[in-house]
């Protein structure tokens, strides 16, 4: 159906277009690691890991652009390459040498932004902190500008925005409010994901044919999509969906159980559905179902009860039932007109409203975003997903509407073209030690194998398996977003309540090895890498605060274990306790290892975590 730009219900909105037209107003401050040519003319590292070196800054050596730049954060990088849209014809743009090497292999044409075409070279480079580096073109007159993008974000596929955009980020990213935000996400650590919607009336099925029998992802919430159900018939199952009234509190009591500090729930998926009272689409909880109530509004108020602090999840690229085509037709023209290969990213090619993908944006996206901040004025994170298709300008306008709202609430980086606050590496997926970039992570992970719920996936992780995902990702200083899939009423699973009571159990012992910690010299020890391999004595993951470091193990402590890392090299161990309990240890620090004697010592199925005290140096 065309949704109108006035709507029809009593409620009214100011134009959004009067939202965009406001000044935004920002303190000036020092930048700090933006990309700038430094006094002696080198360049420096961005923010988010990237360094960007336009032509303008580049010196000319005999017939060659060079420039020359230094790094505070290493690790593997892909080379970037931003040309004039007209030398969208040749197989490559230029030819680069880094470090008096030439690149070799492939270019690829990748992306459009308004400063040019994204070239990209297939192959990654380790790059080290420890010297100046040189890069340089040849034949470059077309050239933009040379990037190099952390390979990791490549392959997450992270789009990286022309410069003006950054310029203007990056002043609100680095506002004071923005920052405060930061260091509360980085202390919180362990979050809560929700997703719940009409397709949890589906339950992974569509007349009595399985999700896995269908196209695309197989996660529940992707029903629609995967059946290429017309939007009439889809609406049925909101005529179906009508929660029992005790969800809110269970699920926030459920979170606090679990150690969790935060919740993000899907207040609109793919699908279209809000589960919201919205004044900008008739397809929400108010009139598409039999539910009086606000969903969003309710758990967001059991959240605040219990101490949670409170996100929304929101699909701002996808609509499936008001978001036109998604723009698919539009972009796919403009880029098989200069090569570049065009993905439907999810889009409904089906059975499509016939609105236009910019008039689902001005006339339901930006103000559901405004409707959701001002009823929610605790709001924590916007965590937008489905940006596909959208342009950097419409993913900066979510950026700057929700930083003029409140400055204070964080965005993920799935918003678009790295506006995002903090990164993830994927769905069910954490970075390794070189991966890890400059910006915060976290981790977005599922208890079984679908996100939304799914009666005949019983592959639940057990609560080991979810632990050894926290304690990675801990370690490497990150977040676990761990997510649940009620059914329609609401309800969890029981074996995925079982799993996070004894998760929290342990979380709750060993809070101290978790909340407020940071990476410290080693990750991990004695790690398995080999997928759902059992934890191991010898397995130890670390984190650190102060002069204290904790190490975490997810088996029983039993006769002598011996922690290698923790040797005298490390520096001088003044104290050592078991976390959560007063039972007394018996320890000695060798130059090889800190060897501890667990007889007589009871700990947890799940393991314990250990704090050293470190002497001052």
């Amino acid at each position: 159906m065309h949704i109108p730009s006035t709507p029809s219900h009593s409620k009214t909105f100011p134009a959004f277009t009067s939202v965009m037209a406001m000044t935004c107003l920002i303190a000036s401050f020092t930048l700090l690691f933006v990309n700038v040519s430094l006094a002696d003319g080198k360049i420096s590292q961005r923010v988010d890991g990237c360094v960007v070196m336009n032509a303008s800054q580049a010196h000319t050596n005999e017939s060659r652009l060079e420039w020359e730049f230094e790094l505070k954060h290493p690790g593997t990088f892909t080379v970037q390459v931003v040309s004039s849209i007209h030398v969208s014809d040749v197989e490559s743009p230029v030819t680069v040498e880094l470090d008096n090497q030439t690149l070799r292999h492939d270019w690829k044409k990748v992306y459009l932004i308004e400063d040019g075409l994204v070239w990209e070279h297939d192959q990654s480079l380790e790059l080290t902190p420890t010297r100046r580096h040189t890069i340089s073109i040849a034949d470059g007159d077309s050239i933009e500008s040379i990037r190099l993008v952390p390979t990791g974000y490549v392959q997450s596929k992270i789009l990286i925005s022309s410069e003006s955009y950054f310029d203007d980020w990056i002043q609100m990213h680095q506002s004071p409010e923005k920052q405060a935000a930061l260091a509360w996400l980085k202390e919180a650590r362990f979050g809560m994901f929700i997703h719940w919607g009409v397709y949890s009336e589906a339950a992974g099925s569509w007349k009595n044919t399985r999700i896995e029998k269908g196209q695309g992802p197989k996660v529940a919430e992707w029903i629609m999509n995967a059946f290429k159900i017309p939007r009439k018939e889809y609406r049925a199952f909101a005529e179906r969906f009508n929660p029992a009234p005790s969800f809110a509190v269970n699920i926030a009591r459920l979170a606090k159980d679990t150690g969790m500090r935060y919740l993000v729930i899907t207040a609109k998926h793919h699908d279209g559905f809000a589960l919201f009272d919205s004044a900008h689409s008739e397809f929400d909880i108010t009139d598409s179902t039999l539910y009086d109530g606000d969903l969003i509004k309710e758990l967001y108020d059991a959240c605040r009860a219990e101490g949670i602090e409170f996100g929304i999840y929101y699909s701002h690229g996808n609509d499936w039932n008001e978001g036109g085509d998604g723009n698919y037709a539009n972009v796919k023209a403009r880029n098989d007109r200069i090569g570049v290969p065009t993905k439907e990213q999810g889009k409904n090619l089906w059975d499509p409203s016939p609105n236009t993908h910019a008039d689902y944006l001005n006339d339901k996206a930006y103000p559901q975003i405004t409707e959701l901040i001002k009823r929610l004025p605790e709001l924590r994170i916007i965590w937008f997903d489905g940006e596909g298709l959208i342009t950097e300008k419409q993913a900066f306008e979510f950026y700057r509407l929700v930083y003029q709202l409140n400055p204070s609430i964080l965005v993920n980086r799935r918003i678009g073209y790295d506006f995002g606050d903090y990164v993830d590496a994927g769905d069910n997926k954490t970075p390794t030690e070189n991966q890890l970039a400059a910006k915060h992570f976290e981790t977005c992970g599922t208890a079984n194998h679908s996100w939304g719920f799914k009666a005949h996936d019983h592959h639940w992780k057990s609560s080991n398996e979810l632990l050894r995902n926290f304690v990675d990702i801990v370690s490497k200083g990150g977040n676990y977003l761990l997510n649940i899939g009620p059914d329609g009423k609401g309800r969890v699973p029981e074996p995925c309540v079982k799993s996070f009571e004894k998760m929290g159990e342990w979380v709750k012992t060993n809070s101290d090895a978790i909340f407020g910690t940071q990476r410290w010299t080693t990750f991990s020890e004695g790690v398995d890498r080999v997928k759902n391999s059992p934890s191991k004595p010898t397995e130890f993951w670390f984190s650190a605060k102060d002069a204290k470091v904790y190490a975490m193990s997810l088996v029983p402590g039993e006769s002598v274990v011996r922690v290698l890392s923790l040797n005298q090299s490390t520096g001088r161990i003044t104290q050592l306790r078991l976390l959560g309990s007063d039972q007394e240890l018996k320890w000695t620090q060798t130059n090889q290892a800190l060897e501890i004697d667990f007889t007589g010592v009871e700990t947890s199925e799940n393991g314990y975590a250990i704090e050293a005290v470190l002497e001052d140096d």
